[in-house]
């Protein structure tokens, strides 16, 4: 094992670091740098197309192509030079406007232009595209795509489930029949809500220099459109142009899309509870592997570990990320700070959340359903039909259905069909609706839990 997986603060850099590799191309230091080089770059070409200002041809295609090349072939060792420069500067958004230019030093076109490297930009201005790349992206290539295989895979079992009877509880008390696939397709329902609300948030961005009013850009050349102009290069890059800002963009998308993650993430941790209560129950069994071992003394423990693991991260994650959604929108006038440290943190927030997906699924794959536990708890509930059995008497008209019903079964144990059966049998009603009340069971007794679980999948 690598020593420096041993020695890692943080358990996402040590312990599960291979469970958030897919995160490292977007939320790492490296990644951060990269994307503010792709920035600079893309800035400096879009102002180096309008001969008029910078009074010099355009670019020819080969010092475009020899810029598009620095970012694509950016590499860690690159990363560590710029990094060498910021111990000098002790600026980070400086040290890759330096680099830039030593990189291009060779080049005479990039030379006669270097001073339109970062022009009239703050260093938000790069920072804040950047930022909006990352969580773009990350979304759509990580996040989106192990949230659709937890929905996916709750989808089949609901489909596979959908007619397996199972004893409700509410209040942890025995409750109206549901079946087994019925609920598990609540969690894929409420999941795809969140997921298309998550989809809905829109990244924003801006160049609009030091204080958001373009005051650089006018005075250097008042001819120029700059909103106009910055708008079309926000867009270029797939973000959403802000007009507004302050020296920051002011983080209300992001908040948006933490809140969206956080939302995600406790319904997740609602169906880990529910799925911890059910393997405790027996209704689900746990697929086991002959090396494992699930506790250090009794041999027969297999434990939902996945589950508790995927519980555990969500908390961390949300903690992180509501922090994020209520710290970013506020800063200090036109700037403070405080929110750059912060945003250093949003791979950890999304590196919790992508361990516990993982975790999660991981718990799903190992269920197995244990039909006769289900039977079994079914057969000894039969107070359950309480519930029918005063409702159809209401329909008929029959005095006081609910506190009959309520005298016969309320706290009562030993409940069972012959009582039931007993009850029914004198009730003032149809033949027919007798016949049918005495055909119910608890197992049977389960609505349109089987018809609205099988839809789930469409």
């Amino acid at each position: 094992m690598n020593s420096q997986i041993l020695l890692a603060l943080s358990p996402l850099d040590g312990r599960y670091q291979q469970k958030v590799t897919a995160l490292r191309p977007f939320f790492s230091e490296y990644a951060l740098i990269r994307k503010r080089v792709r920035i600079e770059i893309e800035w400096f070409k879009a102002i180096t197309s309008i001969p008029d200002l910078t009074g010099q041809a355009t670019l020819s295609d080969e010092t475009v192509a020899r810029l598009d090349e620095l970012y694509k072939n950016f590499s860690v060792q690159d990363a560590a030079a710029v990094k060498a420069i910021e111990a000098r500067t002790n600026h980070d958004v400086k040290a890759v406007e330096y680099w830039l230019k030593e990189q291009l030093a060779d080049n005479e076109e990039i030379v006669a232009r270097s001073e339109f490297i970062h022009f009239a930009c703050t260093s938000e201005d790069i920072n804040n595209l950047s930022h909006g790349l990352m969580l773009k992206l990350s979304r759509e290539q990580v996040m989106l795509p192990a949230l659709d295989n937890i929905i996916q895979k709750l989808a089949t079992l609901a489909t596979e489930l959908a007619e397996i009877p199972m004893l409700a509880r509410t209040h942890g008390q025995s409750a109206t029949p549901t079946t087994m696939g019925k609920e598990i397709a609540n969690f894929v329902y409420r999941l795809r809500q969140g997921r298309e609300r998550l989809m809905q948030v829109v990244m924003t961005g801006k160049i609009n220099g030091a204080v958001g009013n373009y005051n650089a850009h006018l005075v250097a050349f008042p001819e120029l459109d700059w909103e106009a102009f910055a708008r079309t290069f926000v867009e270029q890059l797939g973000l959403t142009f802000n007009p507004y800002t302050i020296q920051i963009e002011p983080h209300d998308r992001m908040a948006e899309l933490f809140d969206a993650y956080a939302r995600i993430n406790t319904i997740l941790l609602d169906m880990n509870r529910d799925i911890w209560g059910y393997v405790s129950l027996g209704y689900f069994r746990q697929k086991t592997k002959a090396d494992e071992v699930g506790s250090s003394t009794m041999p027969h423990k297999v434990n939902p570990i996945d589950f508790e693991n995927s519980e555990g991260n969500l908390g961390i994650a949300n903690a992180l990320l509501r922090h994020l959604s209520e710290k970013l929108p506020i800063s200090r006038w036109q700037r403070d700070l405080t929110d750059s440290t912060v945003l250093r943190n949003m791979g950890v927030a999304l590196g919790h959340t992508l361990l516990a997906y993982d975790s999660c699924l991981k718990g799903l794959n190992k269920l197995q359903i244990d039909t006769a536990r289900l039977a079994a708890d079914l057969d000894t509930a039969w107070e359950v039909l309480a519930e029918p059995i005063q409702t159809v008497m209401r329909r008929y008209g029959v005095p006081n259905p609910y506190e009959q019903l309520k005298a016969l079964t309320r706290g009562k144990t030993g409940i069972d069909r012959m009582a039931l059966q007993q009850f029914i049998t004198q009730l003032d009603i149809p033949a027919a609706e007798k016949e049918r009340l005495l055909q119910l069971t608890p197992a049977n007794y389960t609505g349109l839990a089987a018809h609205l679980a099988k839809n789930i999948s469409t």
